[in-house]
């Protein structure tokens, strides 16, 4: 359902692009229940935005007043609402339908942004026709001087970390190919979008930006890191209830999507250390939420002819070796992002020399 107020571009303006962009960029914010940080947010959008850039905010059933806030507030924004809680793929993709931009740049509803930084991004994605999508730099809104991520690192298992997490902030200078986007603040072609059949909505939450990066380096692009793009982020380490859950489960869903069958069973082993990695984090620092896992098991298993068929697709459609894909991928796991201590230390100490020499091995032994 669309909600139109006065000065918002209607839908109906589109049959007016004649199948051309009407904007070079469509910044899409999903919103739900965005309390104090949609309004600031939009409001550095738009201070950063020019008339060749439209705003489009998708709201996921909020029910804390924030759409209202923002339909009054933002008069010039797109505002796009949802009867339903669709998560964060499936407001994005839903932001992206009605998109008029011929790229798409997607935000955060807790990030600040700063000038220039979706024309870096887009500027990036037009002078390399090779790269696919794109991401910015972004720091700690509650310490600015320390990197959120500069891009996202993925393990050979499929587990996703922040690149450069809590570097000082003038580290990670210059562009450089990464394993994944961050969903933060990332650019991306709205035709490779559409190519791509846009977020995969059965992730709900997590993990999206991960699996779209690899189907666009399956699909013969590559995801780089622009650092001239600055946006600030109120990032905290938090487990909530079902977070476990969603990442296990969208980890799995992942891997089997993309990746062949040989590559599965030649990762087996180091995917069986990551199964005693991630329960022994459930167990010490998650212990509350521990049937997240189990949980994560069931759902895969429910939805696995859904998720064949998704399979299929994305096999028929690939022009990239997983050889080329687990060559961007990263033996390294920082235990310190999930916590400090004995335990962490320990834990690299340990499988951190494991994953090494079992990424070595693959890359030696694969061929497909």
């Amino acid at each position: 359902m669309i909600t139109r107020a006065p000065g918002l571009i209607s839908i109906h303006q589109k049959s007016s692009t004649r199948g051309r962009p009407c904007f070079r960029a469509s910044v899409i914010v999903v919103n739900h229940n965005g309390g104090d940080t949609i309004v600031p947010c939009l409001d550095s959008i738009e201070r950063a935005a020019d008339d060749t850039v439209e705003i489009i905010v998708v709201d996921n059933a909020s029910a804390d007043g924030s759409m209202e806030q923002v339909v009054e507030l933002f008069p010039s924004v797109t505002c796009i609402r949802s009867i339903e809680n669709l998560g964060f793929g499936g407001g994005n993709n839903l932001g992206a339908r009605y998109a008029e931009g011929e790229y798409l740049v997607f935000a955060n509803p807790d990030t600040i942004v700063t000038p220039g930084w979706w024309e870096a991004l887009v500027e990036a994605l037009a002078a390399d026709p090779a790269i696919g999508m794109v991401t910015s730099r972004i720091l700690l809104i509650d310490d600015p001087e320390r990197l959120n991520t500069a891009g996202n690192d993925v393990h050979l298992t499929g587990l996703t970390l922040c690149r450069g997490m809590g570097r000082p902030a003038g580290e990670y200078d210059v562009p450089a190919v990464v394993s994944a986007v961050s969903g933060a603040a990332f650019a991306i072609r709205r035709d490779l979008f559409q190519q791509l059949c846009g977020f995969d909505e059965g992730f709900f939450l997590y993990m999206e930006e991960t699996d779209l990066s690899w189907r666009a380096q399956l699909a013969g692009f590559e995801c780089q890191y622009v650092p001239a793009s600055r946006v600030y982020h109120h990032y905290r380490l938090r487990f909530g209830p079902n977070k476990t859950f969603y990442q296990e489960r969208n980890r799995y869903r992942m891997l089997v999507k993309n990746l062949r069958w040989r590559t599965l069973f030649l990762l087996s082993p180091a995917l069986l250390l990551a199964e005693i990695v991630t329960w022994g984090y459930v167990l010490v620092g998650d212990r509350h939420n521990w049937k997240g896992k189990i949980r994560a098991y069931g759902s895969l298993w429910a939805d696995w002819p859904n998720i064949m068929q998704l399979r299929r697709e994305i096999q028929s459609q690939r022009t990239v070796l997983d050889k080329q894909l687990m060559e961007r991928v990263t033996a390294e796991l920082d235990f310190a992002q999930t916590g400090e201590g004995l335990a962490a230390t320990l834990a690299g100490w340990i499988f951190t020399p494991l994953f090494r020499i079992w990424r070595r091995f693959v890359l030696g032994v694969m061929r497909w």
